[in-house]
């Protein structure tokens, strides 16, 4: 007779050897995220040598604040690539979360709805308004199957549509204080942003690393299949990674508003801040595939990306050049890694 194995033996065998394999994954990820350390030493050369304030503690201050806004953006649109997906609406998120929270709490002649909310109130609802985008994406793409990136390209013209129309294309200045705190303060010659901003890297980097949900995020973007076979529940981890994505980008877009001290209509799509998103991700290692991918290379990322933009403030670049200059160092940083990760950092 053939031996019949218990349905919780197997799924148990086949959850061990996931979580085994995660541990590598999540090993290998740092090895491809260090791969980027080179390219950035040659960027702190340069920048010495392009502008003698460029070592300046304000200078680096600056910079700091300005990547935090983008680095939190990169970790939600990370977590969601390596669950095998994207999400083109962060950036629309990035600026509708904060623009409805702002609206709500300033006054009609300041362009908003005159219900002069209190700063906790309008706190709750920019984190209600990232986690209900990022619902509505993850049970499209994951309960009903819908293209992920058809449906969020959609949904970023749309996030887009609501901001501008409830604010009819208007700069919502006059947030309280203490909503702007986390994007506008300093400890000492520190942005907080800064400090908030590396500490949430930290944490979900070590997520990631060591707690179980973590490491089932990498073995939903490796297999799906296999994943859901092993027992993890795969929807729910994906719905829930969108869901964070968004809460992430919609902090992020709380960052720039507080740093700017007012929201732009402008903030997060007319920016193209995706662009630098999906940059900062793919060059710090985070595999288009899904299943690869950790928080140091991603941060790096976002270091790279911050010092090319100074560097070429610093240096006067001409502002018709940018763009290019921009496109032509994330080339080489992407090849960089690559060459000096080895098998690694290959997809």
């Amino acid at each position: 007779m053939t031996e019949v194995r218990e349905p919780e033996t197997a799924t148990t065998s086949e959850l061990i050897l996931f979580e085994k394999r995660s541990r590598r994954v999540a090993a290998v990820a740092f090895v491809r995220g260090a791969a980027l350390l080179p390219v950035i030493g040659v960027l702190l050369i340069i920048g010495a040598l392009a502008s003698p304030v460029f070592f300046s503690v304000g200078n680096l201050a600056g910079v700091g604040q300005q990547a935090s806004a983008l680095g939190m953006v990169v970790i939600g649109e990370s977590l969601i690539i390596m669950i095998g997906g994207m999400d083109l609406s962060l950036e629309s998120t990035f600026g509708l979360a904060p623009m409805v929270s702002a609206w709500l709490m300033v006054p009609v002649a300041a362009f908003g709805a005159g219900t002069l909310w209190g700063w906790v109130p309008g706190l709750l609802v920019l984190l209600g308004v990232g986690a209900t985008v990022g619902l509505i994406n993850g049970v499209a793409i994951v309960k009903f199957r819908l293209n992920g990136f058809i449906w969020t390209l959609a949904m970023t013209i749309i996030l887009y549509g609501v901001m501008t129309g409830i604010t009819t294309g208007q700069t919502l200045p006059d947030e309280p204080a203490a909503w702007s705190y986390l994007g506008s303060a300093y400890w000492g010659q520190i942005p907080v942003s800064l400090v908030f901003t590396v500490l949430v890297f930290i944490g979900v980097g070590l997520f990631l690393r060591y707690h179980r949900w973590g490491r089932d995020i990498y073995a939903v973007g490796g297999n799906r299949a296999a994943a859901r076979a092993a027992g993890i529940r795969v929807d729910r981890i994906r719905i829930g990674v969108y869901v964070a994505g968004s809460v992430l980008a919609a902090i992020g877009g709380l960052m720039e508003a507080g740093r700017v001290l007012a929201v732009a209509s402008t903030q997060g799509y007319e920016e193209g801040i995706i662009f630098n998103v999906f940059a900062a991700s793919v060059i710090g290692g985070v595999s288009l595939k899904g299943g690869r991918g950790g928080m140091l290379g991603a941060g790096l990322g976002v270091i790279l990306l911050a010092l090319v933009q100074n560097v070429l403030d610093l240096g006067n670049v001409n502002n018709y050049w940018i763009d290019a200059i921009d496109g032509a160092v994330i080339l080489f940083a992407l090849i960089m890694s690559r060459v000096i990760g080895g098998e690694a950092a290959a997809d």
